[in-house]
């Protein structure tokens, strides 16, 4: 009876053991994002177009805040990239089947989405940051609270 009692306490301690460094190792990778951190002062965002086929101007205090958050606005005028993006607001059904498409050809795209898509489709908001594309905001508010749970790769 106590030689059970030993073998029982031994493999509880050692489950014990194996779950703390399970827990470990996932938080280590975890990062949880919180958009309350991000500050919610209102920028007038527009561009200057150029008549010369030259990029436009998005103006110094835009430029600083891209620059700041390692944002793209105009990509590089040297390398030929397209930037595929998404005003997603009052759309009229189609997301499910566009993000089908865009991960059966491993496309990633940026969604502008608004608050009322937030708070209508949050699932789609999950799949969408869940399969890598970017979220941006596309309201005068900030899109509070968006609280998911990322984990790095």
């Amino acid at each position: 009876m106590k030689n059970i009692k030993y073998r029982l306490m031994a493999i509880l301690a050692i489950a014990i053991f194996s779950l703390s460094i399970i827990s470990m190792n996932t938080k280590e990778n975890e990062v949880v994002t919180n958009s309350s951190t991000v500050s919610n002062q209102r920028i007038g965002w527009g561009i200057k177009r150029n008549d010369n086929h030259e990029q436009p101007d998005v103006g110094s205090n835009n430029k600083k805040v891209l620059e700041e958050n390692k944002g793209i606005c105009l990509g590089n005028k040297e390398n030929k990239n397209i930037y595929l993006t998404f005003d997603e607001g009052y759309e009229a059904g189609y997301t499910p089947q566009l993000l089908s498409t865009l991960k059966e050809n491993q496309v990633k795209a940026t969604f502008f989405i608004t608050a009322h898509f937030v708070n209508t489709q949050p699932d789609l908001v999950k799949q969408m940051i869940d399969e890598g594309h970017i979220i941006g905001n596309h309201t005068p508010k900030p899109l509070m609270p968006i609280n998911y749970k990322m984990i790095k790769c």
